[in-house]
C-alpha cells in the first residue's frame, strides 16, 4: 500500500509586515496633514497642530515646537495701534507726574523766598530804613534794592563807614541753608562821571558792587562761591533819568537772591 505524505494545509502566511506598513502610513498621514495645515493663513491653527504633533512624535521637543520664520504673523494693525496708544498714554502721564513735581518744588522754592523777603521786611521797618531799602519778588528772585546815598558818597565807591554794621547786619541775613546764588549789582545814572578814580559810571557801578560785596563777605557764615558782582553802569534804568526823582532811583545797588528752581 502506497504511504501519501500528509501536506500541512494549515500553513500561515508570515504577517509581520504589517506592522512597519501601519507605520509607513501613519506618517504619511501626519505629513500630508502638517503640508495642509501649513499652506492654511490661519496661523494659530497651524501652531496648535504643531505642538500636537510635537508631543506625539518628539515628547514636545523638536524642530516642529517653534514655527519657522516664514509662518511668523505681523501683528495686525488694531494690535500695533493698542501698543502706540498705551506708550503714548504712558509718556503723557510721566510728563504730567514731572511737571507736577517740578510745579511743587518751584511753589515750595517761592514760599522760602518769601520767608527771607519777610524777615528783610522786618529789619527794614525795625530799622526806619523803609524809604532807603525796598525789597520786591519778581520772576529773577528776591530783589533787595538800596538806595546810593545810604552807602556811598557821590561819585565814590567806599561804603560810609557808619553804614558798615548795616551792610554786616544785612549778611546775617543772607545766611541760608542750603546756600542760595546772590548777585550783587551796582547801577547809575546818566550822568557822565570822570574824576581820578573812575573814568566812566560803568566802572563805577562795578566798583560799587564789588566793594559792598566784600563787606557782605566779611560773615564767615557766607560762602564767596556763591556770591558774584556786577556792573550795569547807566543802562539798566528804573526811573527817568530826566528829572532828580529819577536820577536819585537809578543810582543803587540790588542785591538779587536767585531761586534754587525756576518755572
Amino acid at each position: 500500500m502506497r504511504r501519501r505524505k500528509k501536506k500541512h494545509e494549515d500553513e500561515h502566511m508570515d504577517e509581520s509586515w504589517l506592522i512597519p506598513y501601519a507605520d509607513l502610513l501613519t506618517l504619511l498621514l501626519a505629513l500630508f496633514i502638517v503640508l495642509y495645515a501649513a499652506s492654511s493663513v490661519d496661523a494659530q491653527k497651524f501652531k496648535e497642530l504643531s505642538q500636537a504633533f510635537n508631543e506625539v512624535f518628539t515628547g514636545g521637543t523638536g524642530i516642529m515646537e517653534n514655527p519657522s520664520p516664514g509662518e511668523t504673523q505681523p501683528p495686525s494693525d488694531g494690535e500695533v495701534k493698542s501698543s502706540g496708544a498705551e506708550k503714548e498714554e504712558k509718556k503723557e502721564k510721566a510728563d504730567l507726574d514731572k511737571e507736577e513735581i517740578e510745579r511743587q518744588a518751584f511753589l515750595k522754592d517761592q514760599e522760602e523766598l518769601k520767608e527771607i523777603q519777610k524777615k528783610v521786611n522786618e529789619y527794614i521797618k525795625t530799622n526806619n530804613l523803609e524809604v532807603q531799602f525796598v525789597t520786591k519778588l519778581t520772576d529773577e528772585g528776591l530783589l533787595l534794592t538800596i538806595r546810593d546815598n545810604v552807602l556811598f558818597d557821590s561819585g565814590s565807591a567806599v561804603v560810609h563807614s557808619a553804614d558798615l554794621n548795616v551792610a554786616k547786619e544785612l549778611s546775617e541775613l543772607l545766611v541760608m541753608n542750603p546756600p542760595r546764588n546772590i548777585i550783587i549789582s551796582g547801577h547809575t545814572d546818566d550822568v557822565p562821571i570822570r574824576n581820578a578814580e573812575f573814568d566812566s559810571n560803568w566802572e563805577l557801578s562795578v566798583m560799587r558792587a564789588v566793594n559792598f560785596m566784600k563787606i557782605i563777605l566779611e560773615n564767615q557764615e557766607l560762602n564767596p562761591q556763591w556770591f558774584s558782582a556786577k556792573g550795569f553802569g547807566e543802562f539798566e534804568p528804573v526811573g527817568d533819568n530826566g528829572t532828580a526823582e529819577g536820577r536819585g532811583l537809578n543810582r543803587r545797588v540790588e542785591v538779587l537772591i536767585l531761586p534754587r528752581v525756576t518755572d
